[in-house]
């Protein structure tokens, strides 16, 4: 029915307010899809980026990276940091670590990463086992998959 009401009036628009229509009503479906307090927890453990989605609809893939992030969350406190994977399985860190804090924000989560340097937030998009996406503050969306190590023993 929402569909309806919106489909007469964009027939009599041009191809460019179209395209911003159809952003808007992707942006409201996609608002739908809810974090749930309990599925924070699943941020725990070593993730890649997959990839990152810009404003204007670009995307850049990332086939593969040096380094990945490990995430360590204690209730609504936690810290990142990068490691770097070795082939025996284990990984080389420093000790540098991004603390943050989630803070729940309407019906949403942000990440609050409150460092000596840098401060900054990230919107919590959507969190399953393998596979979490967050939204910065300069509109940018980065897709992360749950790091899988390389079995050279196959």
């Amino acid at each position: 029915m929402l569909l309806k009401t919106f489909i007469k009036p964009i027939k009599s628009l041009n191809c460019k307010s179209m395209r911003v229509i159809l952003i808007l009503l992707v942006l409201l479906v996609g608002c739908n899809s809810k974090v749930a307090k309990e599925d924070l927890q699943q941020l725990n453990g070593y993730w890649e980026i997959e990839k990152v989605s810009f404003p204007n609809g670009e995307t850049k893939d990332f086939m593969s990276s040096t380094t990945i992030d490990y995430i360590e969350l204690d209730g609504m406190k936690g810290f990142r940091k990068k490691v770097q994977p070795k082939f025996n399985g284990t990984f080389e860190t420093s000790n540098d670590a991004e603390l943050f804090t989630i803070v729940q924000y309407g019906e949403g989560f942000v990440l609050n990463y409150s460092g000596s340097i840098n401060s900054w937030k990230e919107e919590i998009i959507s969190i399953s086992k393998d596979n979490f996406s967050v939204t910065n503050q300069d509109t940018l969306t980065y897709t992360y998959k749950r790091y899988e190590p390389l079995n050279l023993n196959k």
